[in-house]
């Protein structure tokens, strides 16, 4: 059975989403649950991540600096733009990377898993620098690992996602010994019918298989409900629940693969390349 890491973002950002992530995980189809500690619902959402959700999946950071939360705050093609160009005050990277990691550890006692980044920016340049320091500094070698979105495709979005900086963040990761995923799966524009959703999630899957021994991470964004009016993919998300708790499991049996957390593989295989 070739391993495969299945994350859910956003968890925190309203309760129709943590709902569907918590399923998700005692059912068993996610190993890991990236969670938004700037977002008011957290201290909440935190409580809900009783022993049981935590002996199933990993508890990562959804590191974030588009949606909530100071100092650094910007769209996201300003964020891209200041970060590409170095116009970012580092100094106020370093610090609300410091305070998001804050946020998680008094919330649950512990360091993350892992980390990732909403709208995949941990991967930007400032924003990785700050971030591998920091991991380095407060974790040494019990350092968190880190979900880098590499993805398998060649959609414009994935394109745009890869040039975000996923490889030099690796290459950095890895340089100070912090272990790494490999490629991500997942990536589409949130505009698929529940068919055309289970299509790509089969052709997902497909490819991390080929892509074995790389790890890959399978990133979803499941919720139980679409309540939250301010949510624009509050349907899309509804979507994924649906399909992923009637469908992964066989899908996963049918090509061999099996949903494992990184934490456990961080030891042997997401050090491979270190």
């Amino acid at each position: 059975m070739i391993p495969l890491i299945v994350s859910a973002d956003d968890y925190a950002l309203n309760e129709d989403i943590d709902a569907g992530i918590l399923d998700l995980i005692r059912l068993g189809l996610l190993t890991a649950a990236s969670c938004l500690v700037q977002s008011p619902r957290w201290p909440e959402a935190a409580k809900q991540l009783k022993p049981d959700i935590l002996a199933r999946a990993d508890i990562g950071l959804h590191l974030d600096f588009t949606e909530f939360g100071q100092p650094v705050r910007h769209s996201l093609p300003m964020l891209i733009a200041r970060a590409k160009a170095r116009l970012l005050s580092q100094k106020s990277v370093n610090q609300s990377i410091e305070v998001q990691l804050d946020r998680f550890e008094t919330a649950l006692g512990r360091a993350p898993d892992y980390v990732d980044g909403h709208q995949h920016v941990h991967q930007l340049p400032q924003i990785r620098d700050g971030l591998v320091n920091a991991l380095v500094r407060r974790y040494g070698g019990s350092a968190p690992w880190i979900r880098l979105a590499d993805p398998a495709g060649n959609t414009l979005k994935e394109k745009i996602i890869r040039q975000l900086g996923a490889r030099k963040l690796g290459a950095q990761a890895r340089k100070v010994g912090l272990s790494c995923s490999d490629r991500l799966v997942g990536v589409y524009d949130f505009d698929l019918n529940e068919p055309a959703y289970r299509a790509n999630l089969a052709h997902w899957l497909q490819q991390a298989l080929k892509l074995a021994p790389e790890t890959c991470a399978l990133m979803c964004h499941p919720a139980l409900a679409a309540t939250s009016k301010s949510d624009h993919i509050a349907e899309a998300r509804c979507r994924e629940y649906g399909v992923l708790k009637t469908g992964l499991g066989g899908l996963l049996d049918q090509y061999g693969l099996t949903p494992v957390r990184g934490s456990v593989l961080a030891a042997s295989v997401l050090t491979a390349h270190a």
